[in-house]
């Protein structure tokens, strides 16, 4: 394969809603460029860039996707990133890799979520941003109306370049006010028309006029004495080159991926006006938390982020990387910096169509694959052994659904652990752990999608199948009054017998602890039975009378008993501090505990109220509520964990996508009777089982 220099480079995200044609447009490009020979459709499971096989079933991208062309000399390299919101992790995937956004809308729909969200994650990276609006060619379509909802939220940056002409609810052109003209189609191929009389156009091109002025001081003097009207064409691509790269202008360009229109001149304005990773240097950290500045040099030392990791059944352990700095060949002295460790590296490939071609380097700036390198991780630093630094790792969502795995068949629970961490490797927005109460598989994702499209993989990849079930709460036990009671063990047995006697009084207090104390006077119990009691004790609170939960605000006060000179041992005592539990625990006016936490949940304010009045049905105590950024709300709430299952799939149906949350432990409050009551009622079915 053609080597590249950083300046022939670019590497582009494609963003966006859900089925807004994202992956269509990259077939498209690759096909309008000649990198496949045939487009593939997303109905029919055959695109280059869906080959995963949940894609294939599901008809959308779950995880993001690679894949290069090359466009008048230069090699784009394209990361087709998922639309809906459970599979946002690839979005994180594919901006970490990037030097450029196209956000992908269609002709017609209002400023979706998935754009704004896309928009976001390129500005968190300080990224260069173009739109692309698709499906211009739809019947009684309106790529206006999308354009104004564009420009309504991002202003002035917002510069129409490629514009369509409609004619009786037909597009009949494209009018490309960089080049001045109009062009027609046919099967791909553009050819020069008359420009359309048309005022809507005329209004937009002197509104690209303006925005190449704004790029550049001594264009927009020239723009207040003349209109823009001696504005050369060299002049245009100067503004044009400035104002895309620093960000002060957002391109817009109209196309029709299925039908091939327009998707030569969006290759044109990733070639020309997209930044290479020469332009956008990163910065590493050295161990000692230093900066280290990457000059995109393949003469460097190495230094390269993996910003995506994929188990293939065929090849094995799959990790992409972006070069920084220098040039990976296999027989270089590797490490990976979060661990330290020497790192052996196994063949360097890329991916095209969905199969494998070898290559002999990656080079700064490009992109590549390193297989079977099974110590890393997404997010890791592939760096040279003479110069060990860490990139900055990929920007993953927090997890916000959880659920618990219950195996079909049992003995299968080891294939299932070994499964998940193997998934959980190959997808960081996803967790996978062992609740260390309940004991129960946990796993936590973006939604409901998310979680279904891991226990698939399970079956289809690990040949077990599973259930989702809610998971169990840890709630808590204690006392609510003082109770003191004797505990007896005295046993004869022929030889040395067994002899513990203790009083111990029992009594809440505050906080989530035990207290062991002791008032023993005149040597009743030696002291060194005193462990042996307290153990004993701690051995009854793991596991409470009402529902076997842990028991906690207690404090056990040993103030007499006992003992006998030859039959008295630890082992006695620790039982008598369990029979003294026993009789006094039952008459202490037991009680459950339920976890609450602190929610802190942040919407459009226009879905605030509808926010409010679920959380109020969900028995949470509102705190506050505060202007945040972005013209959201933020409403802060106290809220029983038991109650917060489906608040993730609520706030996101609320608020079309746009809400998020946090939730975090606070204390324990007693539970209502009814809430206790099914507690107990759920202890008893599970002791059954």
């Amino acid at each position: 394969m053609k080597a590249y220099q950083a300046q022939d480079i670019r590497n582009v995200a494609i963003a966006g809603h859900g089925g807004r044609g994202k992956t269509t447009l990259a077939e498209a490009m690759l096909y309008t460029a000649g990198a496949i020979d045939r487009m593939g459709s997303v109905a029919d499971g055959n695109t280059a860039m869906d080959f995963d096989p949940e894609e294939k079933k599901r008809h959308i991208s779950v995880s993001s996707a690679t894949a290069s062309l090359e466009w008048n000399g230069v090699k784009i390299n394209l990361l087709d990133t998922p639309g809906f919101f459970d599979f946002a992790g690839g979005l994180s995937e594919g901006v970490r890799a990037a030097d450029c956004v196209i956000t992908v809308l269609a002709a017609g729909s209002d400023l979706d979520v998935g754009a704004e969200k896309a928009v976001k994650a390129a500005d968190s990276r300080k990224l260069p941003k173009i739109f692309a609006i698709t499906k211009c060619d739809a019947e009684n379509t309106d790529f206006y109306k999308t354009l104004e909802a564009v420009k309504e939220k991002y202003g002035a940056a917002v510069c129409p370049v490629v514009v369509p002409h409609y004619e009786g609810g037909k597009v009949v052109s494209y009018v490309n006010f960089l080049q001045g003209k109009a062009f027609t189609y046919s099967k791909g191929k553009a050819a020069e028309t008359a420009m359309p009389a048309d005022d809507a156009i005329d209004s937009l091109h002197e509104a690209f006029t303006e925005a190449v002025a704004s790029a550049d001081e001594e264009l927009m003097e020239r723009y207040f004495e003349d209109l823009g009207e001696s504005f050369t064409h060299d002049d245009i691509v100067k503004g044009m080159n400035q104002g895309v790269k620093s960000g002060e202008m957002i391109p817009v360009y109209a196309c029709s991926s299925l039908a091939l229109e327009g998707v030569d001149f969006l290759l044109n304005a990733i070639q020309k006006y997209a930044p290479s990773p020469a332009e956008v240097p990163e910065t590493a950290k050295d161990d000692a938390g230093n900066d280290v500045a990457m000059k995109c040099d393949p003469a460097a030392e190495v230094a390269a982020i993996c910003f995506k990791t994929v188990a293939d059944p065929f090849v094995g352990k799959m990790s992409f990387f972006k070069v920084a700095d220098g040039t990976i060949k296999t027989d270089g002295s590797f490490v990976n910096s979060r661990s330290g460790d020497a790192v052996r590296l196994g063949k360097l490939i890329v991916l095209k169509s969905g199969k494998t071609e070898d290559i002999p380097e990656i080079t700064a700036g490009d992109i590549g694959v390193i297989t079977k390198l099974d110590d890393f991780k997404t997010g890791d630093t592939l760096c040279s052994a003479k110069r060990v630094v860490s990139l900055d790792p990929v920007a993953f969502p927090n997890p916000c659904l959880s659920m618990a795995v219950k195996v079909r068949k049992k003995g299968e629970e080891e294939k299932v652990s070994t499964g998940l961490k193997k998934l959980s490797q190959e997808d960081p927005s996803m967790q996978s752990y062992i609740a260390d109460e309940t004991r129960e598989q946990i796993i936590s994702g973006l939604g409901e999608q998310h979680l279904d499209v891991i226990v698939s993989k399970l079956k289809s990849k690990f040949g077990v199948e599973v259930d989702l079930e809610v998971p169990r709460v840890p709630y808590r036990e204690t006392i609510r009054k003082q109770v003191s009671k004797q505990g007896r063990h005295k046993k004869q047995s022929g030889g040395h017998g067994q002899f513990g006697d203790v009083f111990i009084r029992f009594e809440p207090i505050e906080g989530d602890d035990f207290e062991f104390a002791e008032e023993v006077v005149g040597g009743a119990v030696p002291k060194n039975f005193f462990p042996a009691v307290e153990k004993g004790l701690r051995e009854c609170i793991s596991r409470g009378i009402i529902a076997g939960y842990p028991m906690v605000g207690i404090k056990a006060t040993l103030y007499d008993g006992s003992y006998h000179p030859v039959d008295s041992s630890e082992m006695a005592f620790k039982t008598a501090a369990q029979l003294a539990f026993k009789a006094a625990i039952p008459e202490a006016q037991p009680t459950i505990l339920e976890p609450y936490g602190t929610l802190e949940a942040f919407m459009p304010s226009d879905n605030l109220g509808d926010i409010m009045s679920d959380v109020s049905k969900r028995r949470g105590r509102v705190l506050g509520m505060e202007p945040a950024e972005d013209g959201m709300q933020k409403l802060v709430a106290e809220v029983p964990m038991g109650e917060m299952g489906d608040f993730s799939t609520v706030l996101r149906s609320v608020t079309a996508g746009r809400g998020f949350y946090t939730f975090e432990f606070v204390r324990y409050e007693d539970a209502p009777k009814d809430v206790a009551d099914k507690v107990i009622e759920e202890s008893k079915k599970n002791e059954e089982e």
